[in-house]
Formats: C-alpha cells, sequence, structure tokens
C-alpha cells in the first residue's frame, strides 16, 4: 500500500478553475435558451457534455462561451457569488 501523497489533490477534488467551470456550466443549463446557444456556439453536443466535463478543453469552452457575451458573463459570475475577473481567469488557466 502506497502512501498518499499530500501535496496532490485526490483525483476526484477539482481545482478552482475546474469547480468554477463546473458551477457555470449548472448555471447555463438552468436556462433552455442559453445552454442551447452554448451548444450552438461551441460546438459541443449534450453527450460532450455528459462524458467530457472532467476535460479542460470542455471546462475552458464553457467558460469562453461567457467571456464572449459580458451579459452572460456578469450574470452567472453573480450567481456564482464571483467576480467576472474569476470567471476569466479561470478560462485563461483551463486553457493552457
Amino acid at each position: 500500500m502506497t502512501t498518499p501523497d499530500p501535496s496532490r489533490p485526490p483525483a476526484t477534488e477539482h481545482t478552482g478553475a475546474e469547480a468554477l467551470a463546473l458551477g457555470a456550466l449548472g448555471w447555463i443549463l438552468t436556462d433552455e435558451r442559453r445552454a442551447e446557444r452554448l451548444l450552438s456556439l461551441t460546438g459541443l453536443t449534450p453527450d460532450r457534455l455528459r462524458h467530457g466535463i472532467e476535460d479542460r478543453h470542455v471546462q475552458a469552452a464553457v467558460l469562453d462561451f461567457l467571456a464572449a457575451h459580458e451579459p452572460d458573463l456578469v450574470l452567472a459570475a453573480d450567481a456564482l457569488n464571483v467576480e467576472p475577473e474569476a470567471i476569466i481567469s479561470a478560462h485563461r488557466e483551463l486553457s493552457v
């Protein structure tokens, strides 16, 4: 049996950027028209979202969707109790 490395988070924990992307996706999906626009503009499919949400590229696409439309960016930030800049920063982190 190996001892867990305390410097690495367990696989089930998300970074702040990943958690923010998941929260943002949840917020986006609460509005059917916004969700349809996400799929249309990002090229993501419902299946890709379901099975690929752990993928940083998918997470970055979700945050890019918000970053590209300031009204949604501001509303999402308010709903997630963060500054809009936090969403932009998380997008940059996930895009590298």
